[in-house]
């Protein structure tokens, strides 16, 4: 019996931090002056710094690799559509769902929201600002 089920879900919340946007900025060198640039950016049809789409993507691999799956998990494809942008300070959740599952591969679909904390203090998604889906070769047993 495998430990994979399809309909399994896993999600990673964040804070995205003027740090993060800059950190990632100096590691891949996109100083575009919507991520960077204050000023620049409240003049930008953002009206105000957004984090790289990468980065904000970037958040399913931490559910891919450290969650669902898990470790040992392998990335194969990812395909994601940027929907909303994500601005420094909004709180995003990462999903994935497993939809497939042949052999030691498995297909899952992938979504990025910002959220809000209800009244009870719990977070609740907003808006998708990312979607799509993603081929994993599974962790060994």
């Amino acid at each position: 019996m495998s430990r994979f089920e399809i309909g399994q879900k896993a999600s990673f919340s964040k804070t995205i931090s003027e740090y993060d946007v800059y950190s990632f900025a100096g590691i891949t060198g996109d100083f575009n002056g919507v991520h960077v640039n204050r000023l620049e950016a409240e003049k930008s049809i953002f009206g105000g710094q957004v984090a790289h789409g990468c980065l904000v993507s970037s958040f399913i691999s931490t559910v891919l690799g450290m969650m669902l799956p898990g470790k040992g998990t392998i990335l194969l494809e990812m395909n994601v559509r940027y929907e909303r942008p994500v601005h420094i300070g909004d709180t995003i959740k990462a999903s994935v769902e497993i939809t497939n599952i042949e052999a030691k591969r498995a297909t899952l679909d992938v979504a990025v929201y910002v959220c809000e904390c209800n009244d009870e203090g719990v977070l609740v998604e907003k808006t998708r600002v990312v979607s799509g889906n993603s081929k994993v070769m599974l962790p060994q047993e």
